[in-house]
């Protein structure tokens, strides 16, 4: 028996596919008091671990020159959104020397598709419609 069937844990489905190196953007629901908002947390993914629970990844990002690193359950239903930047050019699969970079040297090369890989969606034409004579 699996410990998924025992907890009841459902993926969640706002979380796409997600690689080390590749830049998100990750809408979190903060509740204040009786409100609740989505807070945006943009960084880059710096570990996944993969489990029987889920998983989780660990994004970081520098905010007035100090490092934050932030880990997120991948089957929270707290994540209203993530969304993929840019997909990072990396050969390791946890980046922990960027903990020990920073300006230039902490960048990632962007990882470039060829256009036969892109998937662009087709635009849609509506047949225009008919002029009726206003009365």
């Amino acid at each position: 028996m699996k410990i998924t069937e025992l907890t009841g844990v459902k993926p969640n489905q706002n979380v796409p596919a997600l690689a080390p190196g590749d830049t998100v953007k990750i809408g979190i629901k903060i509740k204040e008091g009786d409100k609740e908002r989505v807070q945006a947390f943009q960084g880059v993914i710096i570990r996944i671990r993969n489990g029987e629970g889920g998983g989780s990844f660990t994004v970081r990002r520098v905010a007035y020159g100090v490092g934050i690193e932030r880990t997120f359950p991948m089957a929270s239903p707290l994540l209203d959104k993530v969304q993929v930047i840019r997909h990072g050019k990396v050969r390791r699969a946890k980046l922990y020397y960027l903990r020990g970079l920073s300006a230039k040297k902490a960048r990632i090369k962007e990882k470039r598709f060829p256009k036969e890989l892109i998937i662009t969606p087709e635009p849609t034409q509506e047949p225009p419609a008919a002029e009726q004579p206003q009365a």
